[in-house]
């Protein structure tokens, strides 16, 4: 850094755990096409939140194999009891949320949640302090 630009403290240089948010099972019908391609959208975020400097965390990733465990999938009954749970819990444990565009209550309520326990809730990418050189892929 130039002298003009006073140096960050250590806890604002400290990775954010950024949850990413946005539609997986809204508008699929159950399609599980439709979900694959929502799950990777959201994981089409990851790399920017990393390359940024911090650790990208989607609910999903947590959840998914939590379903397949107890021998169910995302349009089991079972996954309304997994799926936003699990996103709540990595609530408290995140930093901030990243909310992707695209109808979802799953990630309007966890933008909800971030905002009740005071947590940034970015739009963009660009929205989030950045740590690193952006990079590219």
């Amino acid at each position: 850094m130039n002298d003009q630009h006073s140096e960050p403290t250590d806890s604002s240089r400290r990775p954010l755990l950024v949850l990413i948010a946005g539609p997986y099972r809204s508008g699929t019908g159950g399609d599980p096409r439709a979900m694959a391609a929502n799950l990777a959208r959201l994981e089409e975020a990851a790399w920017p939140v990393f390359a940024a400097g911090h650790i990208p965390m989607i609910g999903e990733w947590v959840a998914l194999p939590v379903l397949r465990s107890a021998g169910a999938g995302p349009t089991d009954p079972l996954a309304d009891q997994v799926l936003y749970p699990t996103a709540e819990r990595l609530l408290a444990r995140c930093d901030a949320v990243l909310r992707l565009p695209g109808e979802s209550a799953g990630a309007d309520q966890d933008v909800a949640i971030a905002r009740r326990r005071g947590l940034p809730v970015f739009h963009d990418v660009a929205e989030i302090p950045c740590l690193a050189p952006r990079e590219t892929a």
